[in-house]
């Protein structure tokens, strides 16, 4: 009887490693002249686990493209990112903050990023909100971008000098990063962000764990949730439904000729607004590539 009981709990212990991890999915139909792939992307989830993904380098290989959010290779468009995040000479953050809460930013800014307001009062409120958001997660998630999944096949395709297409234009991609939501808006969401890190690095680490799972709708509801209260809020979720209707159209042609290689945050596919089944509205075939395979995650 202890035998027995030994072997069940080992192989409950085995399949407990085991997960439908699926991020991979296959698109056809609608007169494609031959199948495309999507693979969702985290940031804060490191380049080993996509070998945990089967069939993703031969899906890869596949291909002739790669379509991702935008194409940061172009030198001249990252110089003008750094310009639209810059503050019109007219705007003075001093002018949305009580003086104590302009010091209290100034201080959690020295903290964390070794610069206070002196140095930065001229950046939009949405870029510090980001560059003290990715504080946080190298701090509390081990963030670090030379190791991040985020990037890994644009790299390959730039080694291999396979074009990368951006989705969105610089104008596009400027509005998405500094200017998706009011002044003001940003002005309290960094002070938020700063009295309550808990709630962002706790909403990140879910977000993670859904993606590591596969589970990109409760991964979607995570963020449009009512119970959401973070800087990847609600309304962020809204503008990015709205924008994956646009993406359909723009990916059209790209998907009629095949071959095409897509990465994209996770948090843009799943869900009844996502990318996955937009994509299904608009007559395509989504299905997951590794539908019914159980793989073994080694990610911890």
């Amino acid at each position: 009887m202890r035998i027995k009981r030994y072997i069940l709990t080992l192989i409950l212990g085995t399949l407990s490693l085991c997960t439908f991890a699926q991020v991979l999915y296959e698109i056809s139909g609608k007169g494609t002249r031959s199948k495309s792939y999507i693979l969702a992307t985290n940031r804060y989830v490191e380049m080993q686990f996509i070998d945990t993904i089967p069939n993703v380098f031969k899906c890869f290989s596949r291909c002739n493209k790669v379509v991702t959010e935008f194409a940061m290779q172009d030198y001249e468009a990252i110089a003008a990112l750094r310009q639209a995040a810059l503050l019109p000479d007219s705007v003075k953050l001093t002018n949305f903050y009580s003086e104590s809460e302009y010091r209290y930013i100034d201080n959690a800014l020295r903290i964390s990023l070794g610069m206070g307001l002196d140095q930065l009062c001229r950046m939009k409120p949405s870029y510090l909100t980001e560059m003290f958001r990715t504080e946080l997660m190298k701090q509390w998630l081990g963030y670090d971008d030379q190791k991040s999944m985020e990037n890994f096949f644009e790299s390959v395709a730039l080694e291999r000098n396979i074009p990368i297409v951006g989705l969105d234009n610089i104008g596009e991609t400027m509005y998405m990063l500094f200017d998706r939501e009011p002044f003001h808006w940003q002005c309290k969401e960094l002070l938020k962000v700063i009295e309550y890190p808990e709630n962002e690095v706790k909403q990140e680490r879910a977000i993670r764990d859904m993606y590591r799972d596969g589970r990109l709708t409760d991964l979607a509801y995570q963020v449009e949730g009512p119970n959401n209260t973070t800087s990847l809020s609600y309304s962020d979720y809204k503008v990015y439904c709205a924008r994956n209707q646009q993406w359909v159209k723009r990916l059209q042609p790209y998907l009629a000729d095949g071959g095409v290689f897509i990465t994209l945050n996770a948090v843009f596919l799943g869900g009844e607004k996502g990318l996955l089944q937009q994509l299904r509205a608009a007559g395509y075939r989504v299905r997951p590539v590794n539908r019914g395979r159980q793989i073994k995650n080694n990610i911890n």
